[in-house]
C-alpha cells in the first residue's frame, strides 16, 4: 500500500503554548475533504487529535491526549508520542555494539523503557515544515544523547491521505553504529477518546505467534503459538473477552501488553491488524513494514484529565505499536536493530479508517 497522492490539503498552524523554558510550540492541522483531520505538534512530534467520521458521518476525536502542550510535559502514559531512538524495553538498560557497552536510563524496574522518560524524542522540540498534505518533523540527536551512540538526523513525517489514512514515515541516519527501533505510542478509542474503556472493541492481529515475557516484561526469546491461548486474535475477537483470564502472561502485563510476531513478514508494507468499535461503526486497519506489533490495552493508564475534561483511566485506549521485537538488541534470535553509516533506518506505518 503506497502513500496515496492527492490534491494539496490546507494545513493550518496555531500556537500550542510554550515549553517550560519559554520556547513557542505549534499545533498543525491537516484536513481532507471527508472531514478526516489530524492535529500534530512539534513538541515531541506528537499526534494530538484525530477526527474520524462514524457510520452516520459524525466525527469524533479517537486518540487520547491533552488540550495544550502543558499536558505533555509529564505524559507518563506517552499519549500520542513519537518514541525514539528505541521503543519498548531493553533488558538491564544496556546493550553492546562491536564490543562497546552502552548504558541507558534505568526507568522501568531494571529495564530501560522508551529510551528516556524525560529526554526522549517525545520531550524534544522538533523543527517543522509543511508539504502538501504532510508535516515533516526533524531533529538532530547528538552522539551520547540518552546513552545512545551516533550523531543522528531524525525525520518523522505525518501525512493525511484522501482515503482517511494517517501515514507515519520514519527516516534516521547515523554517523556511527547505533540502536534504532522507533514507534508511535498513540492510544486509540474508536468510540471517541472520552467514551470510557476499549474492552468492547473488536480486534484482529495477523500473527500466529507472540513473544512471551518474563515477569519483568522482557521477552524470553521464544516464539509461542497463539492458538489455544487468550492471545489468539487471528480472527476478530472482543478485546475484553479474555483480557482478565487466569493466564500467567496476562498477569505479568496486567492484561495485554505483548509483542506479536507478524505473519508473512518480508519488509514490505502490509495490513497487519484491524480494530472495530461496534457501536459507532468506526474501523481502523494498521499497515506496517515492521516484523512486530505491540498490543497494549492501556492497563496502566493512571486516572487523569485529558482533552475537553475527559476522564482517562485504565483501558481508556489501546495502542498498536509497530516495531522490531522488544530487546532485539540483546537477543540474537530477534531482528538486527543496529543501524549506521551504511544502513539508514526507514519504516512506514499507516492507520487507515473507514466505517
Amino acid at each position: 500500500m503506497k502513500k496515496k497522492e492527492g490534491k494539496q490539503m490546507a494545513i493550518t498552524t496555531k500556537s500550542f503554548g510554550k515549553t517550560q523554558d519559554g520556547t513557542e510550540v505549534s499545533l498543525y492541522t491537516i484536513k481532507n475533504d471527508n472531514g478526516f483531520t489530524a492535529e500534530v505538534t512539534n513538541f515531541g512530534a506528537i499526534l494530538v487529535s484525530l477526527l474520524v467520521p462514524d457510520k452516520s458521518g459524525k466525527t469524533a476525536d479517537v486518540v487520547l491526549g491533552f488540550d495544550s502542550v502543558e499536558g505533555y510535559f509529564k505524559n507518563g502514559s506517552f499519549f500520542g508520542s513519537t518514541i525514539g531512538p528505541s521503543a519498548n524495553r531493553i533488558d538491564n538498560a544496556s546493550f553492546t555494539i562491536d564490543g562497546v557497552k552502552y548504558e541507558l536510563a534505568v526507568n522501568d524496574s531494571t529495564n530501560n523503557l522508551h529510551s528516556d522518560a524525560d529526554k526522549g524524542y517525545h520531550k524534544r522540540v522538533w523543527n517543522a515544515e509543511t508539504r502538501d498534505n504532510s508535516v515533516v518533523f526533524t531533529i538532530d540527536d547528538a552522539d551520547g544523547s540518552m546513552g545512545f551512540p551516533g550523531n543522528k538526523k531524525v525525520q518523522v513525517t505525518y501525512t493525511v491521505t484522501d482515503d482517511n489514512g494517517l501515514q507515519i514515515d520514519y527516516d534516521v541516519t547515523s554517523d556511527k553504529k547505533t540502536l534504532i527501533n522507533m514507534t508511535n505510542h498513540t492510544y486509540f478509542n474508536l468510540a471517541g477518546h472520552d467514551s470510557g474503556k476499549i474492552e468492547a472493541h473488536k480486534l484482529c492481529i495477523h500473527a500466529s505467534h507472540y513473544t512471551p515475557i518474563y515477569e519483568r516484561l522482557i521477552p524470553t526469546g521464544e516464539l509461542v503459538e497463539v492458538a489455544g491461548t487468550p492471545f489468539d486474535f487471528r480472527t476478530m475477537k472482543t478485546v475484553g473477552d479474555e483480557i482478565d483470564a487466569d493466564d500467567v502472561q496476562l498477569g505479568y502485563g496486567q492484561g495485554y501488553d505483548h509483542n506479536y510476531a507478524l505473519d508473512d513478514f518480508d519488509g514490505t508494507l502490509k495490513k497487519v491488524a484491524s480494530v472495530e468499535d461496534p457501536a459507532s461503526g468506526r474501523k481502523m486497519d494498521v499497515y506496517t513494514d515492521q516484523p512486530g506489533l505491540q498490543f497494549y490495552a492501556g492497563n496502566c493508564i493512571k486516572p487523569e484529565t485529558g482533552k475537553g475534561g475527559a476522564a482517562y483511566d485504565k483501558r481508556s485506549g489501546l495502542c498498536l505499536e509497530t516495531q522490531c521485537f522488544p530487546d532485539a538488541i540483546n537477543q540474537s534470535a530477534f531482528q538486527d536493530v543496529v543501524y549506521g553509516p551504511d544502513r539508514p533506518y526507514r519504516t512506514t506505518t499507516i492507520y487507515k479508517f473507514y466505517n
